[in-house]
């Protein structure tokens, strides 16, 4: 069935022969979602479900999708066409045709390529963007945002909106393969080298200096390539990480998104990096079909952790990786946490005991983020007034954890004496006593106070007594008389 299936992809049409490789066959990225096909030729889905546009779960003998900005489209092997999702402009209207060797989706409009060339077009036609059925001897097809466009002997047609100049593709030769974002069409030319025309505001057009690209793609402000090397380039737009492609390798097919990008890697696996919101990159556990009879080994890695943090590279669940792939784990702990150790099937884990290290696929491995509770810790600042010094602890500024008892003893100086604590007082047991205790539960700072002793004056208490004693003399006389 799988030799079938890949005869099939490559003979679809004589003229997809050389370059139905270079086309996304397996892998789609759609408005909000994300579209696979699996070796079985089912189809899975991620991402924005709102109009249904990844209600897939049906679908069977699939060998080629597309995906539109609500909605998505598959070829069956008997070349005909299924589709779901939003159907309110008429994009999903594809039951009846036959004979389709291709099929594109734009953001509310559907294209198929049929095997003599024609083609055919359903949905949204305000900018004339379904105005196809004259064309014919068309070898591959891209739909955008509002326009179409068809290549025809290494030229280029196209149709629909053209106010930012999507559609000036007049003069263009040796073109092997076409792609059309938003608002913007890009042209793979034979020599590998690359050509952009329309709305270039987020440099999505800036392609000129590339080299070596055997695929490319184009979503809502942003073009992708695939290189020869299996690399990955793209440019224009990225404040949600949907250009951040610089360390993808050994990647067979690229799709970009509105606001996403996602590769297939040789092995079947797929990684994805943009916007997220609706989950349209969560992949890490796909393994598609990758058109060939032997590719390359996979593997899971199933990832949790304990109360207190988790994994957040690649995350937690399970993923897909090549055979010797080394992936990147990190975890992060959470307050009152800290990092404890990676348990499980650690044997190819680069460090077990670091928060950020790696891990070499040769196998299903099942792994763990361990975190262990911080008992916290608080400051205990102390000083002393003129006249005495504390002992214990000392003076200055000590650490304890959260609930210690530590005893506090004040000394007065020779003349003084000890009068009271001041300042954080109210976790100590007893503030007028010069030997107490606090307990620890936040930062304290906290002062002994001490005073001199009043002072004897010998000389007034000599004089009293004097003049109490000539006193007494002096009465006791007068009574003797």
């Amino acid at each position: 069935m799988k030799t079938r299936k890949l005869m099939l992809k490559i003979l679809l049409s004589v003229a997809l022969i050389i370059m139905v490789l270079n086309v996304s066959c397996t892998l789609a990225a759609g408005g909000r979602h994300t579209v696979g096909i699996l070796p079985d030729g089912t189809v899975v889905a991620k991402g924005n479900n709102d109009e249904g546009q990844c209600s897939v779960s049906g679908w069977s003998d699939i060998v080629h999708v597309a995906a539109g900005f609500s909605h998505t489209v598959g070829l069956r092997d008997d070349r005909t066409v299924v589709a779901t999702g939003r159907n309110i402009e008429g994009q999903c209207n594809v039951l009846g045709w036959t004979d389709i060797s291709m099929v594109f989706a734009g953001d509310w409009h559907t294209v198929g390529l049929k095997d003599d060339g024609h083609v055919v077009a359903t949905g949204k036609n305000d900018e004339g963007q379904c105005d196809v059925g004259g064309w014919t001897n068309i070898t591959q097809i891209a739909a955008g945002g509002a326009h179409t466009v068809g290549l025809k002997n290494g030229t280029v047609v196209a149709t629909g909106r053209n106010i930012e100049g999507q559609c000036s593709v007049l003069g263009w030769t040796d073109i092997e393969m076409v792609v059309a974002g938003y608002a913007h069409t890009v042209g793979l030319k034979d020599d590998g080298t690359v050509v952009a025309t329309g709305l270039n505001n987020d440099g999505q057009c800036d392609v000129g200096g590339w080299t070596n690209i055997t695929q490319i793609a184009a979503g809502h402000a942003h073009t992708v390539g695939l290189r020869d090397d299996g690399t990955v380039v793209a440019t224009g737009l990225s404040n949600d990480g949907q250009c951040d492609v610089g360390g993808w390798t050994n990647i067979t097919q690229v799709a970009a998104g509105g606001w996403h990008t996602v590769g297939l890697k040789d092995c079947g696996t797929v990684v994805a990096t943009g916007l997220n919101n609706d989950g349209q990159c969560d992949v890490g556990g796909w393994i598609l079909d990758t058109l060939s009879d032997e590719p390359p080994g996979t593997y899971h890695l199933t990832i949790s952790s304990t109360a207190g943090g988790l994994a957040t590279a690649p995350g937690e669940g399970i993923f897909a990786y090549c055979e010797s792939e080394v992936v990147n784990l990190v975890a992060e702990a959470g307050s009152g946490y800290s990092f404890g150790n990676w348990t499980g099937d650690v044997g190819t884990i680069a460090d077990a005991n670091d928060a950020t290290t790696t891990i070499t696929m040769n196998g299903d491995y099942f792994i763990t983020a361990n975190f262990e509770q911080v008992t916290p810790q608080f400051d205990l600042t102390i000083s002393s007034t003129a006249g005495g010094t504390v002992t214990a602890p000392g003076e200055g500024t000590f650490t304890y954890d959260q609930g210690t008892g530590v005893n506090l003893v004040a000394e007065a100086e020779e003349g003084y004496r000890f009068v009271n604590w001041t300042g954080d007082v109210d976790a100590i047991a007893h503030v007028d006593a010069a030997s107490t205790n606090i307990t620890i539960n936040d930062d304290y700072s906290i002062t002994a106070n001490f005073e001199e002793k009043p002072s004897i004056n010998w000389p007034l208490i000599v004089g009293i007594i004097g003049a109490v004693v000539v006193v007494g003399l002096v009465i006791f006389f007068v009574r003797r008389r």
